[in-house]
């Protein structure tokens, strides 16, 4: 399995167009991040978890061109307002794209996406085939996922496990059962906004906390603002099996 890391940042925070610190004005690559999101690569499958305003830049970049489904953790803007832009693989793939996510993600996708879903439909738009998960695991072309259920606030949103692999974000709590889906992992990705405290994102310390009970083989920090400071400072501060992702990261699990 390989994991891209399409996006591994925020909307949170000052926009970067009227910001002057030094992470907005960094030369360094690993400081430009777009929204979060990652593209996982097995058995001849291609999935998206999550497709925020910058998925269309994030799939030219990776020159994907072929994606199965789209897997949503919740239906905040920043992980679904890309949606429209299916429609590209719509042409390609000459069928529409799977979505999944939970009852009150897909309800909003309804409502932010009103035309996929008119009776008359207007020549071009979008196909979506939109499919509700909850608790239980879940198969999509025979590769199993199984929803991690957390808090966003008071938001409930859905992290994923597939196989020995993680991916958590937007949360700042992970109830005591849903801990069990999270043992022997290899790979943990768990989302760390800042270093001050926030009300529905998990911070640096928070993060660093989590990973020591979850115990992952490796973990990778994303959905970070510039708050956080320069990726270089901040990766020098971190567990040796700890690390800051980056845009255009790979790893092979």
């Amino acid at each position: 399995m390989k994991v891209t890391f399409l996006g591994t940042g925020t909307s949170q925070g000052v926009p970067v167009i009227a910001c002057k610190c030094k992470v907005c004005l960094s030369k360094n690559e690993k400081d430009k991040r777009l929204r979060s999101s990652v593209l996982i690569e097995i058995n001849n499958n291609t999935f998206a978890i999550d497709a925020g305003p910058d998925f269309r830049q994030q799939m030219l970049r990776q020159s994907v061109e072929n994606l199965n489904a789209i897997i949503l953790t919740h239906e905040h803007k920043d992980h679904i307002a890309g949606l429209d832009d299916v429609r590209a693989f719509n042409y390609i793939q000459k069928k529409a794209m799977n979505i999944y996510g939970n009852e009150k993600t897909l309800e909003t996708i309804k409502l932010e996406f009103p035309y996929v879903f008119a009776e008359d439909k207007y020549p071009g738009i979008p196909k979506m085939n939109l499919h509700q998960i909850n608790n239980n695991a879940f198969n999509i072309n025979g590769i199993g996922f199984i929803p991690i259920h957390l808090l966003h606030h008071k938001l409930p949103v859905l992290g994923y496990r597939i196989k020995n692999f993680a991916y958590i974000t937007d949360t700042n709590f992970i109830p005591d059962n849903e801990f069990d889906k999270l043992k022997n992992l290899k790979v943990l990705v768990i989302n760390a906004l800042r270093k001050k405290k926030h009300v529905s994102h998990f911070n640096l310390s928070e993060a660093l906390e989590v990973i020591e009970k979850i115990k992952p083989e490796k973990a990778y920090l994303n959905h970070i603002s510039h708050m956080m400071g320069l990726h270089s400072d901040v990766e020098k501060e971190l567990p040796e099996n700890v690390h800051i992702a980056y845009d255009g990261l790979q790893i092979t699990i």
